[in-house]
């Protein structure tokens, strides 16, 4: 038999994870911008301008973003008034966020505390 490099093997729902020497919680504490880096780095991964192309939709994160703001998801439903349904939807990949829901979750990406202010003062 031919070797190619890559590992087979077998794994049915329900079973324990299968041990690695992957560390998980760096892995799922980089950035938006690091994993680009890395990709950018790595010869045998997609080109950075694939995800540029006409017809790519780009869809943030909305569980890292929680997370990095240290928010549970009812705070962060209330703090920028979207339904904890929803955004549970959005974090589980159930559903993903229209144009409109994505542009404003790159606003709260970009400045969490003006958007926040901005909404309590209209309150």
């Amino acid at each position: 038999m031919k070797k190619t490099g890559l590992i087979s093997m077998e794994h049915e729902p329900g079973d324990p994870p299968i041990e690695t020497s992957t560390d998980w919680t760096a892995v799922a504490a980089l950035t938006d911008e690091q994993i680009e880096a890395a990709v950018r780095d790595d010869p045998d991964a997609a080109p950075i301008g694939f995800f540029l192309q006409p017809g790519f939709i780009r869809i943030p994160n909305v569980k890292k973003l929680r997370e990095r703001l240290g928010l549970t998801q009812e705070a962060f439903a209330a703090a920028y008034r979207i339904p904890v349904g929803t955004l549970r939807d959005w974090e589980q990949r159930r559903k993903l966020p229209d144009a409109t829901a994505r542009a404003y979750l790159t606003v709260i990406a970009r400045d969490p505390q003006a958007v926040a202010s901005l909404l309590a003062e209209a309150a």
